[in-house]
């Protein structure tokens, strides 16, 4: 898939149509459009974005969603998106369209595709979308909701995207995941693009299908608790369905409230001038970044509270993991024992075959005799490890399967390390409470405490306000609650379910497709297995490899271990050193972090064989001339057959880093400002830089 061009209308700081071809060459894979910082970089990046997921643009990247919630909300932030000149010409309307080539849709042939999104500031309604194929509108999608849905399904998914649209100084947050809601989020990342997902989703539509042909079969009185049942799951899944959107409503208005409580804190400081508005602000950057640690801390005890009801029943925990693990090795025992009789038993009676053809007489205490040595000679010297008298009188309880049994080992593991996150967490949590009321008082303090009646109205209005926030965090918090209640009853009514199921034989006439479906679950749940393992030593090794390619200390990570839980739900990967001992990746330099990040990239990438253009923004950001270098000519060269970067040259790319990739650059674009606006100037590639030396004054304000 190849981005062709993008266009930009009365969009930010692009005034008027701009319109930019990206199209690559087939052997050169780099494109790059520069400019100076404010001249609109990371606008063409956030506009692409924005043309493609809408409101959904927050679930990206953090940068997003921080910069949405400062403006008050998405219908705020976007609805300020107007170029301010086109604004002042009585313009209200802009838009961003993407053209896309090399899109395969199945059941349709197509060279191009053309994703168009657009606002009117001045009607103030939700913002349009339109998706054109070779030019003109289809009749593959019926409503609003599909094109959005198209967009996920066969242009990008919105859940790997921030693999391909990132800013090089902020991808540094994927080596920094520390919380379980952290983790969570990015893992659904990773399962869609290891292709673990859509696995899963075979399995469950398998289930959902063999439970049809179930209920059909039933008696009357199974059937009607199957339907029942059924409906039951149903109506909870939808009532999550709807907290979902209420909770995220309430979140939106939240951030609206948060937005005028800010504006009034201003007014209140202003008006006391006792502090100065950059202090202000220095003060309630901190004031956020101390409720983040706050609310990561608190979401990861959360997730700890689930281990507690088995930390406290440690005893019991470790005898039943003791009691599996006698149970594997009886399994192992008991087949084992059956092979070794099996064989004396055939070596037994071919001595009696023998026996029949001999001529001379046998006595029968002889006869026992080399019977019963035989059988011991066997066990001696074919099966020297094997024990057959420890499992005397030994009672399997549990029979778990190989499935089970790995699920139990999970939990043990996850118990065993929740006490050390926990007493972390709770530090964590503690400091950063202190920490957050030291700054909250100093904030207080620096009101003015007046009589007046205005302030008195600006304090009313603040408190009004902040009891609103309040209100809804709790109303959240209810929300919330009442999801983790209705997910605990789906849980037990799908085991319900599941053993009226079983109990129920199914129709004649609808056996084969049952065993079929019976024996398609069991393949797919051994194939993840499989599957997620393979996956897992690959992304391994292809990190690991990529990682000593990129970082000049090349014994600095020796081992990388990627763990998968579940059917993708958590996927954690960790580093090593020589001496096997964990590396805290928190504690990596930022350029560190950058590589990691982009090693991680290129590892998925490859692995996958996803392919999508890449858009870099601060591409070489904190990385020293050696790590540059390995970047450009081993990270940029074969990550996408279209990597678009948006350097500040001179700064992050240099004449001497730029002849390492001129031979691969397609094109370059110079970032030209005005008093109006924003505007690409194509340049030739060999004469980027004496072309922004020598008009180097056009582009500074």
């Amino acid at each position: 898939m190849i981005i062709k061009s993008i266009e930009l209308n009365n969009f930010r700081i692009y005034n008027g149509v701009n319109k930019i071809d990206l199209a690559p060459t087939e052997d050169r894979n780099v494109i790059i459009v520069s400019g100076h910082n404010g001249f609109g970089k990371t606008t063409f990046l956030m506009s692409l974005v924005w043309c493609l997921y809408g409101r959904q643009m927050d679930k990206v990247d953090d940068l997003y969603k921080k910069e949405i919630d400062e403006k008050g909300g998405y219908g705020r932030y976007i609805g300020n998106s107007l170029n301010k000149e086109a604004q002042r010409q009585g313009k209200t309307r802009f838009s961003v369209s993407v053209t896309f080539t090399n899109v395969e849709i199945p059941d349709t042939t197509c060279t191009e595709i053309t994703i168009i999104r657009s606002y009117d500031s001045a009607t103030s309604t939700d913002d349009e979308l339109q998706i054109l194929i070779d030019g003109r509108e289809s009749d593959l999608f019926s409503d609003r909701q599909e094109e959005e849905f198209f967009i996920r399904d066969y242009i990008l998914p919105i859940e790997i995207a921030k693999f391909f649209f990132f800013d090089a100084e902020k991808i540094v947050s994927f080596a920094e995941i520390n919380t379980p809601e952290q983790r969570r989020e990015l893992s659904k990342a990773y399962s869609q693009v290891l292709g673990i997902q859509k696995y899963d989703t075979l399995k469950k539509e398998l289930e959902r299908l063999k439970d049809e042909y179930r209920k059909d079969a039933a008696k009357p009185e199974d059937k009607k608790n199957f339907i029942d049942i059924t409906a039951e799951i149903e109506k909870a899944e939808g009532e999550i369905e709807t907290i979902d959107q209420q909770i995220k409503d309430a979140k939106e208005e939240q951030v609206q409230l948060r937005y005028d409580f800010n504006q009034l804190h201003e007014k209140l400081i202003r008006e006391g001038d006792l502090m100065s508005i950059d202090r202000l602000h220095a003060l309630e950057s901190e004031r956020d970044a101390q409720r983040q640690k706050l609310d990561e801390a608190q979401d990861g005890l959360k997730d700890l509270y689930n281990y507690i009801p088995f930390g406290l029943a440690g005893n019991i925990v470790s005898d039943v993991a003791e009691q599996l693990k006698q149970e594997k090795a009886f399994k192992q025992n008991k087949l084992q024992l059956e092979g070794v009789e099996e064989k004396t038993d055939t070596i037994i009676n071919e001595l009696d075959q023998a026996r029949t053809n001999y001529q001379g007489l046998i006595d029968v205490k002889v006869r026992d005799f080399y019977e019963k040595e035989v059988k011991r000679l066997i066990l001696k010297h074919f099966y020297s490890e094997f024990d057959a008298t420890q499992f005397d009188g030994f009672q399997t309880l549990h029979d778990y399967t190989d499935i089970q049994n790995a699920a139990f080992l999970e939990l043990v593991a996850k118990v065993k390390e929740s006490k050390t996150a926990f007493e972390g967490l709770s530090h964590r949590y503690s400091m950063a409470k202190a920490e957050l009321y030291k700054i909250e008082k100093e904030i207080r303090e620096a009101e003015k405490n007046a009589e007046s009646e205005y302030i008195q109205g600006l304090r009313k209005q603040k408190d009004d306000l902040s009891r609103q926030i309040d209100d809804i965090s709790q109303e959240i918090g209810r929300f919330e609650g009442r999801i983790d209640q209705l997910k605990e009853k789906i849980k037990a009514d799908k085991q319900r379910k599941e053993i009226l199921s079983k109990k129920i034989d199914v129709a004649q006439k609808n056996k084969a497709v049952d065993d079929e479906a019976s024996r398609l679950i069991h393949t797919i749940q051994n194939f993840l297995i499989r599957f997620k393992d393979e996956k897992k030593k690959a992304l391994e090794h292809k990190l690991e490899e990529k990682l000593k390619s990129f970082m000049h200390k090349s014994n600095f990570v020796h081992k990388v271990r990627v763990d998968i839980q579940g059917n993708g739900e958590d996927v954690d990967i960790n580093l090593y050193d020589v001496h096997d001992k964990k590396i805290d990746k928190g504690n990596l330099s930022m350029g560190e972090k950058q590589l990691f990040a982009s090693a991680l990239l290129s590892a998925l990438v490859e692995e996958t064989q996803l392919e999508f253009p890449v858009f870099i923004d601060s591409p070489m950001q904190k990385l020293d001339p050696s790590h540059s270098k390995n970047i450009l000519t081993k990270f940029y060269p074969t990550v996408s057959k279209q990597v678009v970067f948006f350097p500040l040259l001179l700064k992050e790319l240099t004449e001497d880093e730029y002849t390492l990739i001129e031979s691969i650059t397609s094109k370059t674009y110079l970032i030209h400002n005005e008093k109006d606006g924003s505007r690409f100037i194509e340049v030739n590639p060999s004469e980027l830089f004496e072309t922004y030396k020598h008009t180097g004054k056009k582009y500074d304000y």
